[in-house]
């Protein structure tokens, strides 16, 4: 492998090991100074504010094509709808993310087929 990947590897692992280890050290130390008081309110609420956050962050970015064309559009439209019913009929996450993942393609191949 070439050292510019290597580096990019080592700096993907880094950021990944400080998103998690900062918040954990920031959240211990701010514990230990309200002397071990391990109640609810010693969480602050932007902290339980992020997770859905974040969640609404990357399902925005994904209901966007990354190519702005009629299949795409199309397509990412059919794998929301599968997702959602599927999702409601099961009401599980691992079953609905296929689904949608599958319609998405199911509806690229095919419109990428019937086109000449």
């Amino acid at each position: 492998m070439s050292n510019a990947l290597w580096l990019a590897v080592l700096a993907s692992a880094a950021g990944t090991l400080l998103m998690r280890l900062l918040p954990l050290l920031w959240m211990r130390r701010r514990l230990a100074r309200l002397d071990g008081d391990e109640r609810l309110d010693a969480m602050p609420q932007w902290l339980s504010i992020l997770g859905p956050m974040m969640i609404a962050a990357v399902l925005g970015v994904s209901l966007v094509p990354a190519t702005n064309d009629a299949t795409s559009w199309l397509a990412t439209a059919i794998g929301v709808a599968a997702t959602l019913v599927v999702w409601w009929r099961m009401r599980s996450l691992g079953w609905p993310i296929a689904a949608g993942v599958a319609a998405y393609g199911a509806v690229v191949v095919l419109i990428a087929l019937a086109t000449p």
